[in-house]
Order: C-alpha cells, then sequence, then structure tokens
C-alpha cells in the first residue's frame, strides 16, 4: 500500500531544456498552466498530450518547476506518475520526448504508448 501511496504521489517533471522551449512557446499562447494528459489511441494505444489551460480542476495535480506550472489530472497521472518531459534541439531526434516510467512500448515518433 504505501509503495502505491508513493507512486501516486510522484509527479511528472520538465527538464530545464523543455521548460525553457515550453516558456518560449507560452508567450504566443493563451493559459497559465501546461497541462499533460493521457487519451486513447496513436499507434501503441495512449497520447501524450500537451496544452495550455486556464484553470485547475478539483482532481488535478500540479507540478512547478523551472517557472512553470505542470498539471495533470489524476487519470492521466496513473499512467504518468514518474514521467520526464525533455527537449532536445537535434535534427533528426528533436522536439519534445516523454521518458515515462511505465511505458511498456511506445511508437517510432514517440508520441503514444502502451502500458
Amino acid at each position: 500500500m504505501e509503495e502505491m501511496k508513493s507512486g501516486i504521489l510522484e509527479g511528472v517533471t520538465l527538464t530545464e531544456q523543455a521548460a525553457q522551449r515550453l516558456l518560449a512557446i507560452k508567450m504566443d499562447k493563451d493559459g497559465d498552466y501546461l497541462r499533460a494528459s493521457v487519451t486513447g489511441g496513436g499507434c501503441s494505444g495512449l497520447n501524450y498530450n500537451l496544452d495550455w489551460d486556464t484553470e485547475v480542476g478539483e482532481f488535478d495535480k500540479v507540478f512547478s518547476m523551472h517557472g512553470l506550472d505542470v498539471v495533470v489530472n489524476l487519470k492521466s497521472l496513473l499512467y504518468l506518475k514518474g514521467m520526464e518531459i525533455d527537449f532536445s534541439t537535434d535534427l533528426l531526434s528533436g522536439g519534445f520526448t516523454f521518458n515515462n516510467p511505465n511505458a511498456r512500448r511506445t511508437c517510432g515518433c514517440g508520441t503514444s504508448f502502451s502500458v
């Protein structure tokens, strides 16, 4: 039970590179919070979603780091706990990457996964 409890409390983190890129993007978007969520779909069954939001819901958890507040609803947090979002400027593999310890399989582009 204690392991399960600590796992649920484990959040989503951003690398400093990801936060810098997101702060640059945020200047052109409406919204105070970066919302990380999971929806069904993609090559592997579940898609990662990042979007800007203006509100924090009753069942959301907020993780603050590097000048950003990342909001995750509890349902998505079950799939995303412990995940790190990174950003790379590499020409071939650049962009946001999701390092999710819960993913058993990811698709080639890295935007969908299965558990």
